[in-house]
């Protein structure tokens, strides 16, 4: 992963701004193995007119000129885009480098007050009474993965910490505290109950609503912006196993197939539990006379396989 050395970076500018020579040997910018290095991560809101990556690695190599040439021309340089290949990397690498951060600050560009709000506002109107950082697809996995989530207002002073506010944390999202303090290993959610979590989030492209779920489902698969909602239905072929367990919790919701059609269609999930076989025989012998259980065959297929016919599975009637 790329990470910013913050310190050499602020040196670079002080340098600069002191008219010094600056030493292009330091490196500001530099290649990382996110299971040995320590960093810290950012999660936030993206908005117009922020500075990207690319931004800064141009930045980091201008001299005095450049800079002075940037001036003139009201702070305009050429911006260049990532390539498709990093772009998909860095997608199926977000949550692991999220959960391997040692401290995720959280930005919240909305929150004005020096406090982290406890109840839906009316300011929030447009993010169901939340900041909009609650409402968008990317930062659900950006809140559970890391251990350490500090949250600041838009000022950057802080507000707290996820452990500290996960009452309030599970209220807004939906999703447990145990997971929230702990991380998903913690807990075993199933696949319907994690999508119920994202259920009422957006992202800027569709297709993000299923990429920002890849980390959290523990799925890889490449990314093909333009495919439309086609990227929610491969993404539940890849986890096929857990997925028949939505359904149409509103009168204008309907899907012609096993499969759904959207995101939206699990938001009733957020209490199912995922059970394995003896969990579940277990759970019935609480509810079910002995001689009454259903019979179970450990030589029938585990599989769901997918055929010209539709999906044959096996399940308890």
């Amino acid at each position: 992963m790329r990470l910013t050395n913050v310190k050499a970076f602020l040196e670079r500018e002080q340098l600069i701004g002191q008219r010094k020579r600056v030493d292009r040997r330091a490196k500001v910018l530099e290649f990382g193995d996110d299971e040995v290095t320590e960093y810290a991560i950012l999660s936030h809101r993206w908005i117009e007119q922020e500075v990207d990556y690319n931004e800064v690695v141009e930045l980091a190599k201008m001299d005095e000129e450049e800079r002075s040439e940037i001036r003139r021309r009201d702070g305009y340089r050429k911006i260049l885009q990532s390539c498709d290949a990093e772009l998909s990397e860095a997608i199926n690498s977000m949550y692991r480098w999220y959960e391997n951060s040692r401290i995720c600050y959280a930005y919240l560009h909305d929150v004005s007050g020096p406090s982290f709000p406890t109840a839906p506002d009316p300011r929030y109107h447009r993010s169901n009474g939340w900041p909009e950082w609650f409402s968008r697809g990317w930062t659900l996995q950006e809140m559970i993965a890391p251990r350490d989530v500090q949250f600041f207002n838009k000022d950057w002073h802080p507000i707290g910490d996820k452990r500290t506010l996960s009452p309030i944390l599970e209220d807004v999202t939906r999703v447990p505290q145990d997971i929230l303090k702990e991380g998903l290993s913690s807990n075993r959610p199933c696949v319907a109950q994690i999508m119920s979590w994202a259920a009422n989030r957006t992202t800027t492209r569709v297709e993000d609503r299923a990429y920002s779920l890849m980390g959290l489902l523990d799925v890889n698969m490449p990314m093909l912006y333009g495919e439309g909602k086609k990227a929610f239905y491969r993404l539940q072929l890849e986890i096929i196993r857990t997925i028949f367990a939505w359904g149409c919790h509103e009168e204008n919701l309907r899907s012609r197939s096993i499969l759904a059609d959207d995101l939206d269609f699990f938001w009733s999930c957020d209490e199912m539990e995922l059970m394995n076989r003896d969990e579940f025989i277990e759970s019935l012998r609480r509810d079910m006379p002995e001689e009454e259980l259903p019979s179970i065959e450990d030589d029938r297929p585990g599989t769901f396989p997918i055929t010209n016919r539709g999906i044959q599975i096996w399940l308890f009637l």
